[in-house]
């Protein structure tokens, strides 16, 4: 009787620990209190897809040429990382922000992947500049709308790839019905919300970019954002 008490106070334990977890990561994602994210009107919202209005953003980004998300997302970010850690002409240590997104974009000669880390109100303008060595690029995003499906789990080839798929066909009868388009169809970000330790509760999503519904608000697309 002593070993099965046991055994279900650690069942409780850890079913308290996740709620935990699960509450903070509510936190972190919806609030945006707890660290700076880019900031977004939602236009519209179906259970398995969303459009979203994004204002005027700020990134720093390292892009390489890879056959693989996750290798080239960590040779990236790697880059970054060291950014954020004081690699800079002004030695700053930036505060970590979410979501750290990686936008890859298909060709004929291989695939290109960019990370890309957003830079807090207090940067948006004139970021510490990297160190050449580590060839960043700072980018800045004017308003644009996106469409977006959230999915769980860790962000790997295999699942992207099915997410990608999934986003599409929710988007088919919507644009359509809406006279709107994506834009670059041979490319798409993913957005990571979660550090790499975090094995449970993790926050991804799938972004296109889409034009075409002004009534909504949505600038029309000007080939770049």
């Amino acid at each position: 009787m002593l070993y099965e008490n046991t055994a279900e106070q650690k069942v409780m334990k850890m079913v308290k620990g996740l709620l935990v977890l699960m509450a903070y990561l509510s936190f972190l994602v919806v609030s945006g209190h707890a660290i700076d994210s880019p900031q977004y009107t939602l236009i519209y919202s179906q259970s398995d897809f969303q459009i979203r209005l994004y204002r005027q953003s700020s990134w720093m980004s390292a892009t390489v040429h890879g056959a693989s998300f996750n290798k080239s997302t960590k040779d990236s970010f790697h880059r970054v990382y060291k950014y954020i850690h004081g690699a800079n002409l002004n030695a700053s240590h930036l505060v970590m922000t979410a979501p750290v997104l990686t936008s890859v974009t298909s060709s004929a000669h291989g695939s290109e992947y960019t990370v890309r880390f957003f830079l807090s109100p207090k940067y948006e303008e004139s970021p510490p500049q990297p160190y050449p060595e580590l060839n960043l690029q700072f980018d800045k995003w004017r308003s644009h709308c996106v469409a977006v499906r959230v999915f769980s789990g860790f962000a790997v080839d295999d699942t992207i790839t099915k997410e990608i798929k999934a986003l599409q066909t929710s988007l088919d009868g919507y644009l359509y019905g809406n006279q709107a388009v994506v834009e670059e169809k041979n490319s798409y970000t993913i957005a990571q919300y979660n550090a790499s330790h975090h094995l449970t509760g993790r926050i991804n999503e799938v972004w296109m970019n889409i034009s075409g519904l002004t009534a909504e608000g949505c600038p029309s697309y000007g080939g770049k954002y």
